[in-house]
């Protein structure tokens, strides 16, 4: 218990929890993104930063139900719909509005023994990040009643960590496409955009030697990892 007291007597005050915040007509990137943007431009697009994740798929499936709800899943989360563009070798990034954003869903035909190659070649695909929305879709149907589901995305917008959210949010998409409504969510708290402008906020500039991106001290950004979160 001493031991206790003594870390709570010397504990730094909390960092304010990031919220919705007023958003500048070119929006920075977080750091994550923008370590990401800059390999990016220094190797050009290629698959190396790909996150890909498959869903085998048995029994009936409704495709245009399917189909509805990634474009659902894409509208209700921001990171999922950025691009990347950049003034004077100054990137920022732009939401494209959701009705706008229109996410490549495909339908291929594929046998068995020919599966691992396709899902293969179509998860290197070379993202170009100024003009793309940082995700895929395409549904392999290998039999009446079996398919696979392949969401590829960049880094730049999802992890690991991103995949269970995503997940659960299409299934409840198409639940209600397949139903033949739209489907109902509690809107999301914050959206990436909002962390990164906080993350600024939080951390200041690099030209202010006050700031934590500056400090060198064991609570400086130094020492803070930086997580992808959609």
């Amino acid at each position: 218990m001493l031991r206790l007291a003594e870390r709570v007597r010397n504990a730094q005050r909390a960092r304010k929890a990031s919220y919705v915040m007023d958003r500048p007509e070119e929006i920075p990137l977080s750091y994550a993104q923008r370590r990401l943007w800059f390999l990016n431009k220094l190797e050009g697009p290629n698959s190396t930063y790909n996150v890909a994740h498959t869903i085998r798929l048995r029994g009936r499936l409704d495709v245009d139900a399917l189909r509805q709800a990634v474009t659902d899943v894409v509208g209700r989360h921001e990171a999922l719909r950025t691009v990347f563009l950049e003034v004077d070798g100054e990137p920022y990034q732009r939401v494209v509005a959701p009705g706008v954003a229109h996410p490549l869903v495909t339908v291929l035909e594929s046998e068995p023994d020919e599966l691992p190659l396709e899902l293969d070649m179509v998860s290197r695909h070379a993202f170009d990040l100024m003009v793309e929305l940082p995700i895929r879709a395409h549904i392999f149907v290998v039999g009446p009643q079996e398919h696979v589901l392949l969401l590829v995305m960049h880094h730049i917008a999802a992890d690991g960590w991103s995949l269970g959210p995503v997940m659960r949010d299409l299934a409840a998409a198409y639940t209600s496409r397949c139903a033949d409504a739209v489907p109902v969510w509690e809107p999301l708290p914050v959206q990436y955009v909002d962390y990164t402008l906080w993350q600024q906020d939080l951390l200041g500039s690099a030209d202010d030697p006050a700031s934590l991106l500056s400090s060198n001290s064991p609570s400086g950004a130094r020492r803070w990892p930086i997580f992808r979160r959609s």
